[in-house]
């Protein structure tokens, strides 16, 4: 399996703007923080690195997403359960391959929900999840015109698919930010 450093390396060879390698980061910790909360710790590492990959594709390929990453993925040698999981988060987005495990089905909903829960932070006074709470980010969230880029749509799908109410999914994922710092 790639080691956290190669994929790190991998995601800076296509991807140079801060956001989008924050994003993978903060994507990583949470997959990372739910790996170990759902009962998968000894799979913790394939979590991470999964959440890490997850937008390899997206800075310099926007309208081939979910799909070059599947090639840039194979170039690498990486295996396919990883490239399946990948995948899967843009599932009837920008793919076709549905999220099966319960891993590809956390990160499917947490990709979109991180974006608007790290905005809701960064408009706190403390710029941080630290103090973000259920009925803000539920305040945030019922803002169309906030995070505008962040569908509802496929975070409420994410709940579903995992059988968790939007309230769950939104106080799950809060704490699987808190666990970094930065957030």
């Amino acid at each position: 399996m790639i080691t956290r450093d190669e994929a790190w390396a991998l995601l800076c060879k296509y991807n140079q703007e801060p956001f989008h390698l924050r994003h993978g980061e903060v994507v990583e910790g949470c997959m990372r923080y739910f790996a170990r909360e759902l009962g998968y710790g000894d799979e913790e590492e394939f979590w991470g690195i999964v959440g890490l990959l997850h937008d390899l594709d997206f800075e310099q390929w926007p309208q081939e997403h979910c799909h070059k990453c599947r090639e840039l993925m194979q170039e690498a040698g990486l295996d396919e359960k990883m490239i399946h999981a990948v995948a899967s988060h843009g599932y009837g987005l920008c793919s076709e391959i549905e999220p099966e495990h319960e891993m590809e089905k956390v990160l499917f909903a947490v990709d979109e929900l991180t974006g608007l829960l790290g905005a809701a932070a960064r408009m706190r006074p403390s710029k941080s999840v630290s103090d973000l709470e259920l009925p803000s980010a539920k305040k945030k969230f019922k803002d169309k015109k906030f995070a505008a880029g962040c569908s509802r749509e496929v975070i409420q799908q994410g709940a579903d698919r995992l059988g968790w109410t939007l309230d769950e999914l939104i106080e799950k994922t809060i704490l699987a930010m808190r666990e970094d710092p930065k957030n």
